[in-house]
């Protein structure tokens, strides 16, 4: 069963609808991992956000690719495979990850007061 949002996207609000494709906790992590040339295996991205659940990795995955930000290629062999790549669409919001991954980089002494060491 999928997850269904109890509030709608605000289709108003520019904002609203970029946040409403990357909001998840590990899609921008997923983005951002894939978006090098090569196409990743689900397990290599599994290995690379160890944090994360296997299962949500997998959810996430769907909706980015429901998204149009990341393309599933299944390949017709036995055993099945399949491999993500980042789109051209996907790739337009890598400047937005690495502004939000220098901001980190320039305030973690916020996140080291929060969190501690």
């Amino acid at each position: 069963m999928a997850y269904e949002k109890k509030i709608p996207v605000d289709l108003d609000c520019p904002l609203r609808l970029t946040m409403s494709l990357i909001e998840s906790k590990w899609k921008s992590c997923i983005l951002d991992e894939l978006r090098g040339e090569r196409p990743f295996r689900p397990s290599e991205i599994h290995r690379c956000l160890p944090e994360a659940a296997p299962r949500v990795l997998d959810i996430q995955l769907k909706e980015l690719v429901e998204d149009g930000l990341v393309e599933k290629t299944i390949f017709p062999e036995l055993p099945p495979r399949s491999e993500y790549r980042i789109t051209r669409l996907g790739l337009s919001l890598i400047p937005i990850i690495d502004m939000m991954l220098e901001w980190g980089k320039e305030h973690y002494d916020i996140f080291e007061k929060k969190y501690g060491k």
